[in-house]
């Protein structure tokens, strides 16, 4: 009945004192999504929900950002405004096209740096892609999901690439 909405998103607090943690309040309008494909993608970050996301009492909800509050510790805030919150919608709209091609080309041409690089945030075994974004992708093993952020936003599939590869690179590395 009442759209609006909130979330707090907290950094990792660098010492002892809670104020000094970096924190993001966003406010927007919350509503049901209902698009199968959205629900086909979250499905393949959170497997386990797939024993409860057919129950008839289960929506996905979208929050449209409106505002946020910035705090980056003691005394350090900052208000953004919508337009410094969303993505470039025409670099968004790229990657949304491509993810799928390059989900499968990863899995299908991929599997062993999938799996190498999944292995240094979880168990070995075949990992394999499930999503990703101009922020980042998420590799899964079974019902773990792990996410790897890009160094920067991605604004075409060559960066994209070029993020993956450096991923590798520094899982060869390690």
């Amino acid at each position: 009945a009442e759209p609006r909405c909130s979330v707090l998103v907290t950094g990792e607090q660098p010492g002892p004192n809670p104020q000094t943690t970096p924190r993001l309040t966003i406010t927007g309008l919350a509503e049901p999504e209902p698009d199968p494909a959205l629900k086909a993608r979250w499905l393949a970050l959170h497997p386990y929900a797939t024993h409860y996301a057919d129950l008839p009492d289960f929506t996905l909800w979208r929050i449209r950002p409106t505002a946020a509050i910035f705090v980056g510790g003691f005394a350090s805030a900052t208000r953004l405004k919508t337009t410094e919150l969303l993505p470039d919608p025409t670099h968004a709209a790229t990657i949304s096209s491509a993810e799928a091609a390059i989900i499968a080309h990863c899995n299908n041409d991929h599997a062993d740096a999938l799996a190498l690089l999944g292995a240094t945030k979880g168990p070995t075994g075949p990992w394999r892609m499930v999503a990703t974004d101009l922020d980042g992708c998420d590799l899964a093993l079974d019902e773990h999901v792990v996410r790897f952020p890009w160094s920067a936003p991605v604004a075409d599939t060559g960066s994209l690439r070029g993020e993956l590869v450096r991923l590798v690179r520094a899982a060869r590395e390690g």
